[in-house]
């Protein structure tokens, strides 16, 4: 049985009703004949199926519907078109600084965001070090919530959704939080959490993490759903060369050219490296004055460009 399955979801944002003018401005504008409504498909029939254990890589541009997606995921919003099947509880991050209380301390609001995550007192108070641990707000447990970085509050939120062990785990942009230390210790805390057997959906503009961590991808574009594969390094390498060039692919073929596109790129991207570390070697060789330095410089290239070495001796 999938753990989530969203079948043809599509989600419309309705703007210039009376919810947004107020009731005055709409008999107004109603009387003067001068009313409209405009739609917005955020997404558009979007089709895919985890199962247990599976991390998915959301991938697309801004305004892609990435984030209206999780939030259909999370239960936020109900789609317009088509639905949603979740088995199994979520913690979601989307928003890492909603649900806590500025006023709050950060003990307290560890308390708060378990609860609204529906965990039990006892729960928490089982949890409560460990996730302050993680979180590295050991000296920090007493202070007001608003007194704390954002780089703090990130952590935190992120150290509460992990360690209440939820069945599906949606991640917005929060494996970027923090400083290099504790993005790796995220990442690796992530790896952790699937082995467990937990769903988890990823939303990153760092390809090089949703390669890391996720099995299958969905790529959105402008709403619209361009693929849903378990084939990551192959549309990975495809979205990296389109960011280059914004050619989206329409069918298969498209995705593999892009894709050799990119490992093209990236061929002739090491090549000019090459040459240029190259070029720096040889101004180094025909500057130096002393024996030594030649030395050096020959048992550098024995080291890491042999084949330099053999193309000067041919």
């Amino acid at each position: 049985m999938a753990i989530i399955k969203a079948n043809g979801v599509s989600i419309r944002y309705i703007t210039g009703d009376f919810k947004d003018i107020g009731l005055k401005e709409y008999v107004v504008r109603r009387l003067q004949g001068k009313y409209q409504v405009k739609e917005f498909w955020a997404d558009k029939n979007v089709t895919f199926a985890l199962e247990r254990g599976d991390m998915l890589g959301i991938i697309g541009t801004n305004g892609a519907g990435k984030s209206t997606l999780l939030k259909a995921v999370s239960g936020i919003m109900v789609p317009t078109k088509g639905n949603m099947e979740i088995n199994g509880s979520v913690a979601a991050l989307l928003e890492l600084a909603s649900g806590f209380d500025g006023e709050l301390t950060v003990r307290e609001n560890t308390y708060l965001r378990g609860a609204m995550l529906g965990y039990t007192r006892k729960f928490m108070d089982e949890k409560y070090d460990e996730i302050i641990a993680f979180a590295e707000l050991k000296d920090f447990q007493e202070r007001p919530f608003k007194q704390l970085s954002s780089g703090m509050k990130s952590r935190l939120a992120f150290s509460i959704a992990c360690l209440v062990s939820p069945d599906i785990l949606i991640l917005d942009e929060v494996l970027s939080v923090g400083d290099g230390a504790f993005r790796k210790k995220s990442g690796n805390k992530m790896k952790e959490i699937l082995a467990s057997g937990v769903t988890g959906i990823l939303v990153s503009h760092s390809i090089s993490q949703v390669r890391e961590l996720c099995n299958k991808i969905l790529w959105l574009d402008h709403g619209a759903q361009i693929g849903f594969t378990d084939e990551v390094t192959l549309y990975c390498d495809a979205y990296e060369e389109f960011l280059q060039t914004r050619k989206l692919p329409h069918n298969r073929q498209d995705v593999e050219q892009l894709a050799e596109d990119f490992a093209r790129r990236c061929e002739e991207e090491k090549h000019q490296k090459q040459m240029t570390q190259t070029q720096k070697l040889e101004t180094l060789l025909e500057s130096s004055d002393t024996e030594a330095a030649v030395a050096a410089s020959l048992a550098l290239l024995k080291e890491k460009r042999p084949e330099l070495l053999r193309d000067a001796n041919a």
